[in-house]
């Protein structure tokens, strides 16, 4: 039987390809999106999808869309983290949205709630790779209330899942080094890495993760979701480079900025005991698949949820 999905966020990188992932296998789908970091094209024309534009802080439209599409599943992909400064819009969004996405969810009986949560909920991490039983300490806004939103949905009584993700690559991705790099090295533009390390899981990795946490019965609980290897921005520079032909070329290394960490690499151990998952693709697999999706389609808007740093 198929599912009734509610997708907050669905026109951003991680909704989208879970509509394209699940639209050909026959559930129904409901999109709630602001469009200020997703885009309106991006969620296709199709029988079984509505789309209603709006945010997720506005709680009667939430409430409205639930008691009209009578969700089976929720999967909480909205976030702002546009403008780092804006913290109410943060506040509004992450913490405010995430209790009226919750609340409509327990009211209307939703079997599976899946959360998103970003890494930078553990702060400046006290150890490497990082489990999930590591304190919560965020430091930004887009973490702060990231986090707060995390703490009503485990509390509410919902049979809920909260993945706190690695860098996720794949079509859309719009935030980061790796569009930047593209984006630049071919434009001959100059470069500069952070003197960061990140992991970073494939798309199809991440798709896997979710059909499995979204099955009755799976485990609820916080889970990492990451292939636990950690690379440096500069190793992601030089595949980049590498991909596009080229010799790497000599590029400045920068101290991480103040809102910046300089290790997140999120220890799956938990994940793969409890859920039987484990990512699969290499991180030059990763990487060179996401180059030629910008190869085919381009590279549009970048977003950081970072201050600007200046090279």
């Amino acid at each position: 039987m198929g599912m009734r999905i509610v997708i907050t966020g669905g026109a951003g990188c991680l909704g989208s390809n879970l509509i394209e992932h699940w639209l050909p296998q026959g559930h129904e789908i409901l999109v709630i999106d602001n469009f200020v970091t997703g885009k309106r094209a991006v969620p296709p024309a199709a029988e079984r999808l509505t789309v209603v534009e709006g945010t997720i802080a506005d709680q009667a439209l939430v409430n409205d869309c639930f008691e009209r599409f009578k969700p089976t599943h929720v999967v909480h992909s909205a976030a702002a983290y546009k403008n780092p400064e804006d913290w109410a819009e943060d506040t509004a969004t992450n913490v405010l949205g995430t209790v009226h996405v919750a609340k409509a969810a327990l009211l209307h009986g939703t079997k599976r709630f899946i959360n998103f949560q970003t890494a930078l909920c553990y702060g400046r991490p006290d150890r490497i790779p990082i489990p999930e039983e590591h304190p919560t300490v965020p430091f930004t806004s887009y973490g702060i209330s990231k986090t707060a939103g995390e703490a009503y949905v485990l509390q509410s009584g919902l049979p809920a899942v909260s993945l706190r993700l690695a860098n996720i690559c794949g079509p859309r991705l719009a935030i980061g080094p790796i569009p930047t790099f593209y984006k630049r090295l071919k434009a001959a533009q100059d470069c500069f890495c952070s003197d960061t390390v990140r992991d970073f899981l494939d798309m199809s990795d991440f798709v896997a993760l979710i059909d499995g946490v979204m099955e009755d019965g799976a485990a609820c609980g916080v889970f990492n979701g990451s292939t636990g290897e950690g690379h440096s921005i500069k190793d992601v520079f030089d595949a980049v480079a590498r991909y596009l032909g080229m010799t790497p070329p000599q590029v400045p290394v920068v101290p991480a900025s103040a809102d910046d960490v300089p290790v997140v690499v999120l220890d799956p151990t938990k994940t793969e005991r409890v859920l039987g998952w484990k990512a699969k693709a290499s991180f030059e697999e990763t990487i060179n698949g996401q180059l030629r999706w910008y190869d085919a389609h381009g590279v549009t808007d970048v977003y950081s949820h970072l201050s600007t740093q200046k090279s």
